[in-house]
């Protein structure tokens, strides 16, 4: 019997291989670990559906592969349920790795030409599979875009790739079907029927021409990141609010209650205050909070406070989410912030850890920048970015004194958040960080 690769959730059709913990004969019992498939950010752990021999690989190590996919063969002889697993031994961070009923999700964005090329190869072809109820079908997000506009329905289209998924020639041929259902008899007057549209192929340079180069792919992080700027970038009219707090005060407290913290096994840092600082505000100014439901036309209002916070690793950007904000304590939050931040740059953040976000903030500072235009993260309404903070020579009264401002800056989704609103919430936050309590501090 042929295992192969179970659907990951709601719109989570594919993935890369990282690493394989089986070879051929080993012997394996049922949910024991397969494979570490990378997708959304996450590395999730797919366990075996049966007990059994390993007879054949199908896949190895940075292989793209989609759900339906067959990852090996398996001969049942010889093996049980229980049986205890002769295959490598998966490292142990694997143990910790987040198991595939996290559910993580990637859409692996392809253009039209990209399906067209893609090579047929029969060995490896899983059939079609008709759309399960509550499951919605494979495809790509720029084939789910064009079906909504054309109002089709997805389920009524079988997928010719691999699990079942959709592509453009499938859905071209349920249009000329349509059409073949809908012509007129002979002799009237034929209706026309307008194409779907499709996505001009963007023409390759060839780089070497003008001298050396040297190629390496984009890893799937890479890919999940660029796929989703890009969505933002097109889909949201964006606007960025700049300003600057003076933080001296703030730096202060974190300098005056900085030990206590550590004898408590927490690190006091600036992104601890500012993730205080920011949910008080955001309470005060709820539509940035909040998010836009395009297809219902309506504003969806949270009564939740997850901030996400980006975290700068060696693979790529990653923003895990710290859940209820509001309702924890400057110590918890440090710790928390500190857990996350580690599993992060570690690889180790589930998909889930990185879902659900009302909100999100970038700091830059510890890498020396001042103020940027940060992007909206979808379906988030708006961001907040921080630069270093920098002395500058301020005017207080009649007197110039050496004040630490901080440069901050809001990108916000114009189509919900009017300036003033941005204006107001900006002037509120900056007022939250010149004026943070001692006692929110104090342990």
């Amino acid at each position: 019997m042929d295992l192969k690769l179970p659907h990951l959730g709601e719109g989570a059709d594919s993935g890369t291989v990282v690493n394989l913990f089986v070879k051929e004969g080993d012997q394996i019992a049922q949910d024991d670990p397969v494979l570490e498939l990378e997708n959304e950010k996450a590395v999730a752990t797919i366990p075996a559906s049966a007990a059994g021999t390993v007879t054949k690989l199908y896949v190895r190590a940075g292989d793209k592969i989609s759900v339906g996919q067959r990852i090996l063969a398996l001969s049942e002889g010889g093996a049980s349920g229980t049986a205890k697993p002769t295959k490598t031994e998966a490292p142990s961070t694997t143990r910790a790795a987040v198991a595939v009923t996290t559910k993580p999700s990637i859409e692996k964005e392809e253009s039209d030409a990209e399906s067209a090329a893609e090579p047929e190869e029969a060995e490896d072809e899983s059939p079609a599979l008709p759309a399960k109820p509550g499951i919605e079908p494979a495809a790509a997000p720029s084939i789910r875009k064009m079906a909504r506009e054309l109002g089709i329905d997805l389920a009524r289209i079988r997928g010719s790739e691999r699990g079942g998924r959709i592509v453009m020639q499938d859905v071209r041929a349920y249009i000329q079907r349509l059409q073949r259902l809908a012509a007129p008899p002979k002799g009237s007057a034929p209706q026309a029927t307008p194409a779907p549209p499709t996505k001009p192929a963007r023409e390759a340079i060839d780089f070497s021409k003008w001298g050396p180069v040297s190629k390496k792919p984009l890893s799937p992080l890479r890919q999940v990141i660029a796929r989703r700027l890009g969505e933002s970038w097109n889909a949201i009219p964006r606007v960025t609010q700049f300003d600057d707090a003076d933080i001296t005060g703030l730096m202060a407290l974190q300098k005056k209650f900085a030990p206590d913290y550590e004898g408590k096994g927490a690190h006091l840092t600036l992104t601890s205050f500012v993730l205080k600082a920011v949910v008080n505000t955001l309470k005060k100014h709820p539509l940035l909070n909040a998010s836009l439901d395009e297809a219902a036309q309506e504003l969806v209002l949270k009564a939740y406070y997850h901030i996400g916070v980006a975290v700068d690793t060696e693979a790529g950007l990653i923003v895990p989410v710290l859940r209820d904000v509001d309702k924890k304590s400057l110590l918890e939050l440090s710790k928390e912030l500190e857990e996350l931040a580690k599993k992060a740059r570690d690889r180790k953040v589930s998909a889930d850890e990185m879902k659900g976000g009302t909100f999100t903030i970038s700091n830059q500072g510890g890498i020396g920048g001042a103020h940027f235009t940060p992007i909206v993260n979808l379906p988030e309404a708006a961001i907040l970015g921080l630069g270093r903070g920098k002395m500058q020579a301020v005017v207080r009264g009649n007197a110039i004194e050496p004040r630490l401002l901080l440069p901050l800056a809001l990108s916000y989704d114009h189509r919900l958040i009017d300036g003033a609103a941005a204006v107001r919430f900006v002037v509120d936050l900056v007022r939250a960080f010149e004026n943070f309590a001692e006692d929110a501090v104090r342990l």
